[in-house]
């Protein structure tokens, strides 16, 4: 594992795109203390973020995770533009000749899916604690390790992500095509929902279970891991509660987790296929 990895790693080190990519996505992860300073209106209020609890523990891991899993499409990049490179820069093809196996070779790209998920992973619990201990109201251990799942989530939602990325990656060889196939397959998940609700029309539960039509695609699941934590906020509970009952589920629930876990194994697995039937 560490032998492909270190290739990997070599590649990335002589690509000037990736590293700036990578810095950028880093750096933008570690801006995330900025949002204390966010005042945003709602309803004819003016809420100041940092004053709603956003960093006390344990919504502090809810929100973050949010947040930071939006950025992921900065890493999706340099996944997809890793594996254009393969095949501009001919270093695929060079890799087989030098005795490397096309399994080892996804391999390789899954490892640095896993290292680039869990690197991620770890810094935004070391931003999410420090932030955590500096502002929150409550710092008892039980609370402060409360709701961690919320960062077993993100890794996950990461990890099948760049799967998918890396999968588009090889089928159709061009970052761009890869990002736009991606955008592709959102909208395509969109209409499905579309059409479900349509198909449901005549129930009073027509949103709820045309959700759960979709709730089995790919992209849907990944967003269904960690949902938007906004309307746990104090406030916002206090103002849709006044205009109707309010329920809402946050909790990351373990078919969402397996619907994900599945759709990555396919994902890995099916870039092998893609892989082994080619002349390269």
């Amino acid at each position: 594992m560490f032998r492909l990895l270190s290739i990997e790693f070599h590649k990335l080190r002589h690509s000037k795109a990736s590293k700036v990519l990578i810095i950028i996505y880093f750096g933008l992860l570690t801006s995330i203390a900025l949002i204390a300073a966010v005042k945003i209106p709602f309803f004819g209020k003016t809420i100041h973020l940092a004053e709603q609890g956003i960093f006390n523990f344990p919504y502090i891991w809810h929100f973050n995770t949010y947040v930071a899993a939006s950025l992921k499409f900065f890493l999706l990049l340099v996944i997809v533009s890793m594996m254009s490179n393969e095949y501009s820069n001919k270093t695929l093809k060079q890799n087989l000749i030098d005795g490397l196996s096309k399994k080892e070779f996804i391999l390789s790209k899954f490892y640095t899916v896993i290292s680039f998920a869990l690197i991620s992973t770890f810094f935004v619990f070391i931003i999410s604690l420090l932030l955590g201990l500096f502002y929150s109201d409550y710092n008892e251990f039980a609370i402060i390790t409360y709701h961690l799942e919320y960062l077993f989530a993100f890794f996950i939602k990461l990890v099948g992500f760049f799967s998918f990325g890396l999968f588009l990656g090889i089928l159709v060889k061009r970052s761009a095509f890869a990002i736009g196939a991606i955008v592709i397959w959102w909208i395509g998940e969109k209409v499905i929902w579309l059409i479900a609700l349509w198909c449901f029309r005549a129930s009073n539960e027509a949103m709820t279970k045309a959700s759960e039509v979709i709730q089995w695609l790919p992209l849907e699941a990944m967003s269904n891991l960690i949902k938007e934590p906004g309307s746990k906020l104090g406030v916002v509970k206090t103002i849709a509660s006044q205009m109707g009952e309010f329920k809402k589920n946050y909790d990351v629930e373990f078919l969402d987790i397996s619907i994900v876990s599945v759709w990555t194994f396919i994902f890995i697995y099916g870039a092998f296929v893609l892989l082994k039937k080619r002349d390269l």
